[in-house]
């Protein structure tokens, strides 16, 4: 959560980010005065989002990125007081006031950590207040990380990206409500959904690559090798129609804390 991002680039190019949190947001019932938690706001699309369904009442969005929190708060800047953007890390989170609301979308897969999220979720809520949120789930881009795994294994790429750890986790629903009723959450359900990114050419899909999947990857090549990297992968990810599918599986999950 700690490191950094491309936050120019991914304001730009998240467009199934976007569609995936419209989507949650647009399921909540809400009365329209809650005060409203986004937890890992990103450059802040789906806060806006958030923010429109609270006419009279408060979302503040937190991102561990400084990357983030300064994009986020130059888009949101026009909604004044009510919308409110920091740098905060959500494994250690804590909020000078408690929440009815947090929403999260595609952000607790960067954590491995869950069961210490939930619990600091939990903390973070009012009694009776909500957890709504949308991650990747168990089977998340299997065969776009093996396609980086096959490319990374040869020349000129496999020197740095040897011995590569795993800087995400992917759960299975039944794990995620198990682990969230652990953390104090009652009406916990999840459940996965896949929902493939289809991106009109290589290139297209190279660049969202570099944003979002392989940054880690990248991290650990030197900057002459990095665009041909992810031009690679997005070329084994290419069907015959001349588009890139990344095969995204959603984990979906909303739990509320007792009242």
């Amino acid at each position: 959560m700690a490191d950094e991002w491309d936050a120019e680039t991914y304001q730009r190019v998240s467009a199934p980010q976007l569609a995936w949190g419209a989507r949650v947001v647009e399921r909540i019932p809400l009365e329209g005065d809650e005060d409203a938690l986004d937890a890992g706001c990103g450059t802040g699309r789906v806060t806006r989002l958030l923010a429109e369904r609270l006419p009279h009442g408060t979302v503040l969005g937190v991102d561990g990125s400084a990357r983030m929190v300064e994009e986020a708060s130059r888009q949101l800047a026009d909604l004044g007081g009510r919308v409110s953007v920091r740098q905060a890390d959500l494994r250690t989170l804590e909020l000078d006031a408690r929440v009815d609301l947090i929403v999260s979308t595609a952000t607790f897969h960067w954590i491995l950590d869950h069961e210490g999220l939930f619990g600091r979720l939990h903390a973070a809520l009012r009694p009776g207040g909500r957890l709504v949120a949308q991650c990747g789930g168990f089977g998340n881009i299997a065969a776009t990380h093996a396609a980086a795994d096959e490319v990374g294994a040869a020349e000129p790429y496999a020197p740095h990206l040897r011995d590569m750890p795993e800087s995400w986790h992917f759960a299975g629903a039944e794990d995620t409500v198990a682990r969230l009723e652990g953390a104090g959450f009652t009406d916990a359900r999840a459940w996965l959904e896949p929902d493939p990114a289809l991106f009109d050419n290589a290139e297209e899909g190279a660049v969202f690559l570099s944003t979002v999947v392989l940054r880690h990857h990248l991290e650990r090549l030197p900057e002459d090798l990095r665009a041909h990297f992810a031009r690679a992968v997005a070329d084994r990810r290419t069907r015959p129609d001349g588009r890139v599918e990344l095969d995204y599986v959603r984990l979906n999950l909303e739990a509320r804390r007792p009242a």
